[in-house]
């Protein structure tokens, strides 16, 4: 029997300060729900600017505690009340010098169920991301969700294929990619990578980018927010290269079963042969 899941995706320009940017995601979440939406997930850092644009101690301040900062609770609280599991992509510190680019996963109930924190973290002009993070050490793990089972890879994270097929073997049916990724970059990839990494996994892809160029630098965050399926179709259109949009799209789980039954990739690996790719 079909399984269909609605989910939501979020892109949006910066507001100019962090509780006006938290009240836009809050009206987001309930637009979402209004529309029927099971789960939503937001851009990359989403309550601040992305200001890995620059180097400056100034926006440690950003970061919070998870589970157990102000946001965290604020959105829990939401998500019980709207019956939806969201996913925030946040600013955190473990402790003071400690900090990670972090999701977190909160279920419809409004329950905490865990974080990943970005693995790979680039320091390249406009992305000093190495100055605000350490490397994740949260491994890949895939979330038990009132929709079913989600993982989460952070934006830099997309260009390397082991943690899209880490996430594959745990039994992720949706992986959502929250990005700030710059049009001058990036944009010959955006299409391209994710909808390849569904294809060789064999799942649905969330990829959100969020929109504009902020007082920080001249990144032109060029949206195009998307859901693509196991067969690198996307799922309704894109969203606006330029203008805040909420996504929402029915996803036929269904489809996971059919395309695995086609090509039997996780049948045919052959990790013993794989043992040089780990070496450093």
């Amino acid at each position: 029997m079909s399984r269909v899941i609605r989910a939501a995706l979020f892109q949006t320009a910066w507001t100019g300060d962090k509780e006006s940017m938290i009240q836009v995601h809050e009206q987001a979440a309930r637009d979402a729900a209004a529309q029927g939406a099971q789960v939503l997930c937001f851009q990359e850092l989403f309550y601040g600017p992305y200001f890995c644009q620059v180097q400056d101690k100034a926006f440690y301040e950003y970061a919070e505690r998870i589970p157990d900062g102000p946001t965290v609770r604020r959105f829990q609280a939401l998500a019980r009340e709207l019956g939806i599991v969201l996913v925030l992509p946040m600013y955190e510190e473990e402790q003071p010098g400690v900090l990670y680019n972090t999701a977190a996963v909160i279920d419809a109930d409004g329950s905490y169920l865990g974080k990943y924190r970005k693995t790979h973290i680039p320091q390249v002009q406009g992305f000093w991301e190495k100055f605000y993070f350490r490397p994740g050490n949260s491994g890949w793990p895939v979330f038990d969700t009132a929709v079913g089972r989600i993982g989460v890879y952070i934006c830099y994270d997309r260009h390397f294929p082991e943690g899209w097929r880490a996430l594959g073997l745990a039994g992720a049916e949706i992986v959502f990619n929250p990005s700030a990724t710059s049009r001058g970059l990036s944009r010959y990839l955006w299409q391209l990578e994710q909808p390849a990494a569904a294809v060789a996994n064999e799942y649905f892809v969330g990829a959100i980018n969020r929109v504009g160029v902020e007082d920080l630098g001249d990144n032109d965050f060029y949206g195009t927010t998307y859901f693509v399926d196991p067969e690198a179709q996307f799922v309704g259109e894109p969203a606006s290269d330029k203008e805040t949009e909420l996504v929402v799209r029915d996803l036929d789980m269904a489809r996971l079963r059919e395309v695995r039954d086609r090509w039997q990739f996780y049948r045919d690996r052959a990790p013993g042969a794989y043992g040089p790719l780990t070496a450093p």
